[in-house]
Order: structure tokens, then C-alpha cells, then sequence
């Protein structure tokens, strides 16, 4: 039986079965292209396969893709509620050149920025933790210099109501 330990000691990037599509629409949406995926589907009544092709909204990190280009896509983190997969690499451009092209980030650069971006969201919420908890703190000491100055003001005047029958007495 092969042991797990080798496999969960070094952080290894995921990885999944390449679709290879066609572009429908780019440029309509930020960062997002529509991509239509072939596939088959079979009748069981006339027992044959016919083409069932399958779009896909993909992440494009770059906006690199234009609408005919050949692309390889993956399944890979949820950017968005319809979006789970993302542009490994364009097999065919149509059109504008390759080189033209911003660059499409390679699996491990998309990681690496989505840990970054995961770090400084940790870092902002503890930050943002602290300052509650000195808000509350200074709400509390507040609170509790209110109460003191009460008490004080409440027992002057309790003071003050004593000693003013006795000096009437004289």
C-alpha cells in the first residue's frame, strides 16, 4: 500500500483534465470569455452518438483571449459564481498574434498570486480585529470613567445635602 506522507509533505498544485474549446464571445465581459467545449451524447433510442457541445463562462486573467482563438481550459478555482474554469494556453490564435497578447499566467503564478491575495486578506482581518478590540476597550474604559464621574457628582451632592441642614442649626 502506498503511503500518503510523500504526497501531503510538499504543497503540489492540483492538477486536472485539459478541454480543449473554441472562443464564442470575448470583450463583452471583464477578465471572462465564453468558451464552447465539444462533446457527444448518446441515443439510446437510435443508438447513435450526436454532438452535444457544452459552453463554459472561463476565467482570463489578462484579458489575453479574442473570440475564435483555440484554447485549452481547466477546471480550477470558483472566481465567480458561474466561472470555475480558467485559460491554460491558447493552442491557435485568431487574429491578433501571440506575442501581441498580454501573457496568460502560468498554474503556479495563479497560486502563488491567489495565496498572496489569501495572506493580505489574513493580515486585514487581524489588523481589523485589533482595532475592534481597542475600540471596545476604549468603550469600555469610557463607560467606566461615565459611572466613576456619576458616583462622585452623586455622593458630592449627598455631602453637600448633609452638611447644609447643619449649618442652618448654628
Amino acid at each position: 500500500m502506498a503511503s500518503l506522507a510523500p504526497a501531503t509533505a510538499g504543497r503540489t498544485l492540483r492538477t486536472f483534465r485539459e478541454l480543449h474549446g473554441v472562443v464564442v464571445t470575448a470583450g463583452l465581459m471583464e477578465k471572462t470569455v465564453k468558451v464552447r467545449v465539444g462533446g457527444l451524447k448518446w441515443n439510446k433510442l437510435l443508438k447513435k452518438h450526436f454532438n452535444d457541445p457544452k459552453t463554459y463562462l472561463v476565467h482570463d486573467p489578462n484579458n489575453s483571449v479574442r473570440a475564435g482563438d483555440v484554447v485549452a481550459i481547466s477546471p480550477g478555482f470558483r472566481t465567480s459564481q458561474h466561472k470555475r474554469h480558467v485559460i491554460n494556453h491558447i493552442i491557435k490564435p485568431c487574429g491578433v498574434p501571440i506575442s501581441e497578447r498580454p501573457p496568460i499566467p502560468t498554474q503556479a503564478e495563479r497560486e502563488a498570486e491567489r495565496e498572496a491575495k489569501s495572506a493580505a486578506k489574513a493580515e486585514r482581518r487581524a489588523l481589523k480585529k485589533q482595532v475592534e478590540t481597542a475600540e471596545t476597550a476604549l468603550q469600555r474604559a469610557e463607560r467606566m470613567v461615565g459611572r466613576a464621574r456619576k458616583e462622585v457628582a452623586a455622593t458630592l451632592r449627598m455631602g453637600r445635602e448633609r452638611k447644609a441642614p447643619v449649618e442652618e442649626l448654628d
